[in-house]
């Protein structure tokens, strides 16, 4: 009986389990609706925080107490952590090259376009629909809203398994635009406080960053060294979480958000220094991300009251449309200027609706601040109260916007797959040589390669020479094989001139596409399928002939290669092994 008596149900532990299950048959009955898990974890996390499960409490059980569910909060901040590393792992400098252009243009709409709109619709309408509105709330919602959900909109990629160059402007763009949310909040912020203006403004931003950046990059080098000293592959996944912890740690004392920036400059910087160093942390977490995911998204949604809305229902749901119509403005201006594709351009501002965990810490970060407490309230009720609207419709919005613009359950192996926008270039120009040496450097500057560039060019110059790689219809294909041991996948670049090169074709014509390939000796059978399929299609199809040819970037020509409906040349390869009969069906 005295077990009996002392028996308790507030372990963290325990708390941690009963969470996790429940969030994942939440996910799970979501998912049978056809709604993303992520939407399911968020809403069952709102009904965990109305049932107060004992140590589970979302309010302090004493007025001098802290919440109960403020002990998981470690938690929380290592899985924010690990978010924001593998966000910021993402900006692999040699693989964003031509994304750049799309990148910034959205970052200027989204530190321009979403908080003018948002300011100015909260300030001129809030007031009519709630007194308590006025030019300081207008403001610091302004800046919050700018901010996304990285682990959102990266788990709703993953579980729609899309590939394409929305997904790809995403995910180069979602951790830049939180940094963005967090400067401008850091300066509007200084901005209300401070009486000596914008000056003191722009000095809280520039330390915040120069001291999280410091401590990021730091942890990565760190790390890029015990790797070359002293610790052995098999702990590389580990010393990556060491990393996040690390980073995420040493910069909890630096203010604003200040662990969600040091971990995002640590994946830049890891991931620039030694790309392979992210991937194995990435395979290490892989196998538990559904675990992560689930007991943070169910802890986020418990942390997200919803009796708070009718407070400030007007406002919340004001506040509400005027981001979503501050995100798909944004979006869609940048775009147009990018001259994207109208896929893209469509559905880009409604994909980055989802609202994550850094707006949660900012509007927290209020209440720390010596702000009214009038702005206090309305900054907390009205930027919860949305948020937890945005954390249940964003996630869907986003899976709807990779639906619509096609890319959705396009990451399945395809004959081309090695062709992504990095390794496509427009506008070459040149003879023979200089094309080769021009499509040899793009190769070697996207793609590992163990033989040198000049034994590599040599080689491709003597395929040539001895019979020309020019196909006709415009479409060159200079090749080479490899037999070195290193080499175990095709790799190639595509170059494409809409003037038209004259590089000696047997039929006369200039040349227009130039695709260069590098294929181990493995990977013959392969590499023989790449080149019929495009002859073919070149040969066959002068509609795509023309659009590919005069493709106007290199975003427009990835579309046009991995389009829907150009199966017969970019086609899946398990599809064609089970026309084979290769596998069973």
């Amino acid at each position: 009986m005295e077990l009996f008596e002392n028996l308790r149900f507030d372990d963290p532990l325990f708390n941690m389990a009963t969470v996790l299950v429940i969030g994942i048959i939440g996910g799970e009955i979501f998912a049978a609706i056809k709604l993303p898990k992520v939407t399911g974890w968020i809403a069952t996390g709102i009904l965990l925080r109305q049932l107060a499960l004992p140590g589970m409490e979302a309010e302090p059980l004493t007025e001098d107490g802290a919440p109960p569910l403020d002990k998981f909060l470690p938690y929380m901040n290592f899985v924010l952590g690990y978010i924001a590393f593998t966000v910021g792992a993402t900006l692999y400098f040699n693989s964003l090259r031509n994304t750049g252009k799309r990148v910034g243009l959205l970052l200027l709409g989204e530190a321009t376009i979403t908080p003018i709109l948002v300011g100015v619709i909260m300030y001129f309408i809030g007031p009519m629909i709630n007194s308590d509105m006025s030019a300081n709330p207008a403001i610091l919602l302004a800046a919050i809203a700018i901010a996304g959900a990285p682990g959102t909109t990266v788990l709703v990629i993953q579980e729609a398994r899309a590939r394409g160059i929305l997904t790809r402007t995403m995910l180069a763009a979602i951790g830049l635009i939180d940094m963005v949310a967090v400067a401008l909040f850091v300066f509007v912020s200084t901005l209300i406080k401070s009486e000596n203006g914008m000056l003191e403004g722009f000095q809280s931003v520039g330390i915040q960053f120069a001291v999280t950046f410091g401590i990021g990059s730091g942890c990565a080098l760190l790390a890029v060294l015990l790797v070359r000293t002293i610790v052995k592959p098999a702990f590389l996944g580990p010393l990556m979480v060491a990393v996040i912890l690390g980073a995420w740690g040493a910069a909890a004392g630096f203010g604003t958000s200040g662990g969600i920036l040091a971990c995002t400059f640590a994946g830049i910087v890891l991931t620039n220094c030694r790309h392979d160093l992210v991937r194995a942390g990435e395979a290490y977490l892989k196998s538990i991300g559904g675990v992560l995911f689930a007991l943070f998204y169910t802890f986020a949604g418990m942390r997200l009251d919803f009796t708070k809305i009718p407070e400030a229902a007007g406002l919340v749901i004001l506040y509400f449309i005027a981001r979503l119509l501050g995100k798909y403005i944004s979006a869609f201006s940048a775009m147009s200027f990018a001259g994207v594709t109208p896929n893209v351009r469509n559905y880009l501002g409604l994909a980055l609706l989802p609202h994550g965990g850094v707006a949660v810490g900012l509007v927290l970060l209020v209440q720390g601040l010596p702000f009214e407490e009038s702005t206090k309230s309305t900054v907390t009720i009205v930027g919860l109260a949305a948020l937890a609207i945005n954390q249940l419709l964003g996630p869907s919005a986003c899976r709807f916007s990779l639906i619509k613009s096609g890319e959705d359950h396009m990451d399945r192996p395809r004959l081309l797959d090695f062709l992504q926008e990095h390794r496509i270039v427009v506008n070459i120009d040149g003879d023979r040589e200089t094309v080769i040496t021009t499509m040899a450097t793009l190769l070697y500057s996207t793609s590992d390669m163990e033989l040198t560039k000049n034994a590599f060019i040599e080689r491709i110059m003597k395929r040539d020479s001895l019979e020309t790689t020019c196909l006709g219809k415009g479409l060159m294909i200079p090749h080479a094989i490899l037999d070195e041991v290193e080499a175990n996948d095709v790799k190639g670049v595509l170059g494409l001139s809409s003037k038209g090169l004259d590089l000696g074709a047997p039929d006369g014509r200039l040349v227009h596409a130039v695709l260069l390939l590098a294929t181990p000796e493995v990977e013959r059978k392969r590499h023989l399928e790449i080149i019929a399929a495009f002859a073919t299609a070149i040969t066959k199809d002068i509609n795509l002939r023309e659009q590919l040819y005069h493709a106007r970037s290199a975003a427009h020509a990835y579309e046009v290669l991995h389009a829907d409906d150009l199966e017969e040349l970019n086609y899946f390869l398990e599809d064609a092994q089970e026309r084979a009969g290769i596998i069973d069906v």
